[in-house]
């Protein structure tokens, strides 16, 4: 069980944060953060622009989908062992480990010379970046109090939104000008910068519990997860649905669920304690967490190839068209983490920002070939307008709704959800485009032949120009309206996630660390401050109570 000594609360500082770490101080851990962070989300979409060079240097087209899905896998099932390893042992260690791991599958994915490899080596960088991915966000849980946090957590939800949209930028750039193995490379000066921030500027000593390990639940979780992700990966692709594979696998996860339900009712610490799943803060974030990450990296994926192909637009230039994107999740991110910091309310922003999405994901789909540019980018600055209210807002409800022992596997929690929730949009949706394609084409060429050997899943507008100008017309055409069809079918589950974040509750955030105060306590401080007292207080108060209790006014 967990063992932590009681320990009187202490006075923090005038920025809720740890004492001693000034503004300027939270500013570079922050950055460092982010740099780790923005390292495991730029490698979800650099590849993709990638992927036909990669499939031409290195052969083994039959495994292309394997190079996405292998990081998204072991980012996915690594996730929730990040955090209670953190939680134990220290998250700055972890999070340095993680950095180191990232790093080293990076080299080794641009030295490789086989699709094996590199689909092994991207996995090793998977596993790096759930430690990234949690680590980041679970040290600003450390160091900042949740009232504060909000000016700084919308910054992490902007790196997402940069990635997503430099990410096949830098991918075209280094394809079309250096080689595709720059895409890995690129993470080696990033990642060392955060190395050495992380060593030399956070704290060493955060809060620590002595935990046991649930290994046993961590193996069936990843099980489990690997179950269910594989089956949407291969489903429809390379086994038909109604395939021994796809049956075997779907049994093998359900049956691997119940297996870890009953593992961790009888486990002393869960990796996954479902006793959170009691608390409506932690259930409902999850719940719109998996549905943002559905429809998010499910839908987004398709606007670079909707550009290229349906536009003519080159690699590289297409990353510039997804920038109102960037920009309306970046002013969102960091409008709704300065608004939260200074009302305490963060209720308004999942609700608008799900609705949002929905708005924004319908008008894609009307997007065609001759829309006009300054309608497109309309669509697209809504969209990110939702995506930027949303991420990092249900990060800072989450954390404010646990006990402080349990940060590292709350934030865990929430992004196995959202991280899954992206695994299984991206191969759904994925499913959806090839399967309409298969149609759409055929109505749009008038049963005119491809020529042999064009693929359309590795098409680009160079190959599109090789093909004579009416069959170039039918499958441009075809094309535009499978993506649309993708966005349409993105549109209703972004509006299951509206639904849902009408369950969050409103809960007072903190306005300081539990961290804090424990190492204040450590360091001797033996007479608390009247305030100090209150906020221990309330501390104990707000842990104390089931958030379904709490009000779910705004």
């Amino acid at each position: 069980m967990a063992s932590a000594s009681a320990t009187p609360a202490a006075a923090v500082d005038g920025n809720g944060a740890l004492p001693g770490l000034d503004r300027r101080r939270i500013l570079f851990i922050i950055g460092a953060l982010m740099c780790g962070m923005f390292l495991a989300a730029l490698d979800q979409t650099i590849v993709s622009t990638a992927l036909p060079t990669i499939v031409g240097d290195l052969k083994g087209g039959s495994h292309i989908a394997w190079v996405i899905t292998a990081y998204l896998l072991a980012t996915t099932v690594s996730t929730p062992l990040w955090g209670k390893l953190g939680d134990q042992y220290g998250r700055k260690i972890f999070f340095q480990a993680a950095i180191v791991i990232f790093l080293v599958g990076s080299v080794l994915a641009g030295l490789s010379n086989s699709m094996v490899m590199l689909i092994a080596f991207r996995a090793v960088q998977g596993l790096g970046s759930g430690g990234l991915m949690v680590g980041a966000q679970a040290i600003v849980g450390d160091i900042v109090s949740p009232r504060e946090r909000g000016k700084y957590s919308g910054l992490f939800g902007a790196v997402f939104g940069v990635a997503s949209v430099i990410g096949p930028f830098l991918g075209g750039v280094f394809v079309d000008n250096l080689s595709w193995r720059w895409i890995f490379y690129i993470n080696l000066p990033i990642g060392a910068i955060a190395l050495f921030v992380v060593a030399s500027q956070v704290p060493g000593k955060l809060r620590r519990i002595h935990h046991q390990i649930d290994y046993i639940g961590t193996i069936v979780l990843s099980l489990a997860a690997t179950s269910l992700i594989l089956l949407t990966s291969l489903g429809g692709t390379t086994y038909p649905w109604a395939s021994a594979p796809i049956y075997i696998l779907g049994a093998a996860g359900a049956a691997l669920i119940v297996a870890f339900v009953f593992v961790e009712r009888r486990a002393p610490e869960p990796v996954l304690p479902l006793h959170l799943f009691k608390t409506r803060v932690f259930s409902a974030t999850s719940i719109v967490g998996f549905i943002v990450g559905f429809g998010m990296f499910g839908a987004i994926a398709y606007l670079p190839a909707f550009f290229q192909v349906a536009r003519g637009i080159s690699p590289t230039i297409s990353g510039l068209y997804l920038l109102p994107l960037m920009g309306g999740l970046l002013v969102m991110s960091i409008t709704s983490g300065q608004v939260i910091s200074r009302t305490g309310k963060y209720r308004f922003f999942p609700i608008a920002g799900t609705g949002l999405m929905t708005i924004g994901l319908f008008l894609l789909h009307l997007m065609g070939i001759n829309t006009p540019t300054w309608q497109d980018a309309l669509f697209m600055l809504t969209l990110g307008l939702g995506l930027g209210s949303v991420m990092q807002v249900l990060v800072i409800i989450v954390q404010n709704g646990v006990p402080h022992s349990e940060l590292g596997v709350a934030t865990s929690g929430n992004t196995f959800f959202r991280s899954i929730g992206g695994s299984f949009g991206t191969a759904i949706f994925g499913a959806i485009f090839s399967n309409v394609l298969v149609g759409n084409l055929a109505s749009h060429l008038h049963g005119v032949a491809l020529p042999k050997g064009f693929n359309s899943a590795n098409i680009t507008p160079a190959l599109l120009d090789l093909l004579p100008t009416a069959v170039r017309h039918g499958f441009v055409a075809g094309y535009a309206e499978s993506i649309q069809t993708v966005f349409l079918v993105a549109a209703p589950v972004a509006f299951l996630a509206f639904l849902a974040t009408w369950l969050i509750p409103q809960v007072e955030l903190r306005k300081w660390s539990h961290a804090a105060a424990e190492i204040k306590s450590a360091q001797g401080v033996e007479s608390l401050e009247s305030p100090a007292m209150e906020a221990l207080e309330t501390q104990e108060s707000l842990e104390s109570l089931d958030p379904q209790d709490a009000s779910p006014g705004a």
